[in-house]
């Protein structure tokens, strides 16, 4: 499992929301190329690979027992927000609590003082970056403990299984990892997202999500002779984001307490732009913050004119609580029996997130996320501990095993 997992980091996957191709990006589609042909490889059947880069596979049943298909889910994309290139991992073994250094030249550290969740591993091996770049282990890992795990059932036919789907999407990373997902062809009765942190999180509630594009109109004229005249694009973007709640911002909030990020800002004089994400558990709330950014542009545009401020909203996904409970919970005890099976503590928390699995349960596949083992995802500081990835894969040939009960 970690010879795979070291492999795959190493192929550059990065997802850009700035392309209109699907994938997003060539390198993706190469991924899923190799992906597919391991597949085959290993024995499993029924591999597809899609234009859009969507692989599919099946481990068929090996009892006569009617139960129902499961599906494993698992994104290949990697995160743009850091660098995903020429990605060189490096394993820490029986780590002793101290500051790992990760670059020395650059002197990139990753320390239990400034990640104090490092300590909840002392004695175990991890894998980490170099200081330059991303892991990916969001969500690699997840695909390797996934394959992995099928790779195991292959070898060991007494444990008694039922169909089993496996479906590993690109583009997840920006939002668009549903978006061609094919529900009825994957044929499964419910599913699971290997996408999660640390060990032991099982999530089925997520945040409900919008992005929110401010467009600023200014006015430029000659600095000198401006008064009366010059509405400067840049300082009407600066107003409108001290508007916002100061405090409800990522770096102010946790467990189910919402948001609005700023993502991204730039501009000159004549047009500036201000993009947002927005998050909130509870829909009530979330509608209303989406209503907060459209009155805050009326109000620009009450002072500065009408037409300086328009607001572009985008709902992305929703809370996927509302397609889980009550009708669906018998697949989040599925799982929690089988982490305790295999010696694992579900932590049951929502994902201040969001994953393939909240579309597709409102696309008719529920579909709960369960832990990958990785940590501070998006980053050079992201890690990985190997016995939380063998635990994962723990967890897989469990639920299969279960299920078949």
């Amino acid at each position: 499992m970690i010879d795979r997992f070291l492999r795959y980091v190493k192929m550059d996957t990065q997802s850009d929301d700035a392309t209109n191709l699907v994938p997003s990006t060539p390198s993706q589609m190469e991924f899923a190329k190799k992906l597919a042909e391991e597949l085959r490889q290993i024995g499993l059947q029924e591999v597809s690979l899609d234009k859009n880069a969507y692989v599919m596979a099946t481990l068929p049943a090996n009892t006569d027992k009617v139960r129902p298909v499961i599906g494993f889910i698992a994104h290949m994309d990697t995160s743009p927000d850091m660098p995903g290139r020429k990605v060189q991992p490096q394993i820490v073994r029986k780590y002793n609590g101290q500051d790992i250094v990760l670059n020395a030249k650059e002197n990139i550290v990753l320390s239990p003082q400034q990640f104090p969740e490092l300590l909840h591993y002392i004695g175990q091996d991890l894998i980490c970056t170099n200081g330059l770049t991303l892991l990916g282990a969001d969500d690699k890992a997840g695909i390797a403990e996934i394959v992995t795990a099928m790779e195991y059932l292959l070898a060991h036919p007494e444990i008694k299984h039922g169909k089993i789907r496996l479906g590993f999407t690109p583009d997840e990373e920006i939002g668009r990892g549903a978006d061609h997902f094919d529900v009825k062809a994957f044929g499964a009765d419910f599913a699971y997202t290997l996408d999660g942190g640390e060990i032991g999180e099982l999530e089925f509630e997520n945040f409900n999500a919008a992005s929110a594009k401010v467009r600023i109109k200014g006015l430029n004229v000659h600095p000198g002779y401006a008064k009366h005249k010059m509405r400067n694009a840049c300082r009407i973007a600066q107003q409108f984001v001290s508007m916002l709640p100061r405090h409800e911002t990522p770096e102010h909030t946790e467990g189910y307490e919402g948001f609005y990020h700023l993502t991204a800002m730039q501009g000159t004089v004549e047009e500036a732009t201000l993009d947002y994400i927005i998050r909130d558990h509870d829909r009530d709330r979330f509608e209303r913050r989406k209503k907060e950014m459209q009155h805050l542009v009326n109000k620009i545009n009450q002072e500065f004119g009408e037409g300086t401020a328009t607001l572009t909203l985008k709902d992305q996904y929703y809370n996927m609580r509302e397609k889980i409970d009550p009708d669906n919970m018998h697949v989040v005890q599925l799982a929690i029996d089988a982490m305790k099976a295999v010696g694992v503590e579900p932590k049951i928390k929502p994902i201040r997130g969001g994953t393939d699995g909240a579309r597709l349960s409102y696309m008719g596949l529920p579909c709960p996320n369960i832990f990958a083992g990785g940590l501070n995802f998006h980053g050079r500081y992201e890690f990985i501990p190997i016995p939380s990835m063998r635990k994962a894969m723990e967890v897989v040939v469990k639920i299969a095993e279960i299920n078949c009960n």
